[in-house]
């Protein structure tokens, strides 16, 4: 069955002096001012479309990367994924770095960055942002 999510974004003024806000109107769990400086410059309290896409790919790739482990017979007891997704103005996102670190009971190193590189390739996430030239991934096996 499909599903579609919304979220809205409400703006007023130019680019460089105006502000806004996103809604995440599916899960009804928040609105959130966005403005320029919060992209180019500091956060500021206020959030941008590349932490919000920051958000979307650690948590796909986490939900895949569990996935394909369980696929696989293993029990994953901790995944902690981290997006940072690099903004450069006039160019665009120019790339992202996912870090993983996971706690995955007998599990060799081989198999598991096999499987980190096959979430990375395999999540929706990381497949809608395939024109993004640079995704590099990150992944750490923990005792």
């Amino acid at each position: 069955m499909a599903t579609t999510r919304t979220a809205t974004t409400h703006w007023e003024g130019n680019l460089l002096q105006g502000k806004g806000t996103v809604a995440l109107e599916s899960s009804k769990i928040g609105t959130y001012d966005v403005n320029w400086p919060a992209r180019a410059e500091q956060p500021g309290g206020v959030t941008s479309p590349e932490e919000l896409i920051a958000a979307a790919h650690s948590s796909c790739y986490s939900m895949a990367f569990s996935h394909g482990l369980a696929g696989k017979g293993h029990t994953v007891e901790a995944l902690d994924t981290r997006a940072d997704v690099t903004f450069q103005p006039g160019e665009g996102i120019t790339g992202i770095v996912l870090t993983v670190k996971a706690r995955v009971p007998g599990l060799s190193e081989a198999d598991f960055q096999a499987a980190a590189e096959d979430a990375k390739k395999n999540c929706p996430v990381s497949q809608a942002l395939a024109g993004v030239k640079n995704i590099t991934l990150h992944a750490e096996l923990l005792c």
